[in-house]
């Protein structure tokens, strides 16, 4: 499906709808095929040990899922998660962003489920894997 958003709308977009997150996250990467979406990780993501904490890498996951969904849907602010399940697989090497890379494998007229494999940026080894299901909310008439 067609996206429906560049970039530079998307990041005005989630700016206006989801100011929480601003500054936290970027878009390196978004065509109809992967979306890859940036956490850029500060202390306030970092866990004891000097790792980025999973709350940090669940919010990348999430975000990436939402912006994959709504590049293809257009102004659905209301677009919530209804599941989500992630396997961290190893610890991401520290001093580093985390990249996501997410793709949409459906997209219905109420649900949305989306593919996330995150990465320490550098690397070719995923840290975590993520599958997140999203509920789009009916279209409204008049």
């Amino acid at each position: 499906m067609a996206l429906v958003f560049t970039i530079t709308e998307m990041n005005a977009y989630l700016a206006e709808v989801f100011p929480q997150v601003d500054g936290m996250f970027g878009i390196d990467q978004m065509d109809e095929d992967l979306l890859v979406m940036r956490l850029m990780v500060s202390d306030s993501h970092l866990r004891p040990g000097g790792t980025v904490s999973g709350p940090s890498m669940f919010a990348l996951a999430d975000v990436s899922a939402y912006v994959a969904t709504l590049a293809r849907i257009g102004r659905q602010a209301l677009t919530v998660t209804t599941h989500c399940s992630i396997d961290f697989m190893r610890k991401p090497e520290s001093g580093r962003d985390l990249l996501a890379q997410a793709r949409l494998l459906k997209l219905g007229r109420t649900l949305s489920v989306t593919d996330v494999l995150m990465y320490s940026e550098g690397s070719a080894t995923p840290v975590a894997h993520a599958s997140l299901t999203y509920s789009i909310p009916p279209a409204r008439i008049g």
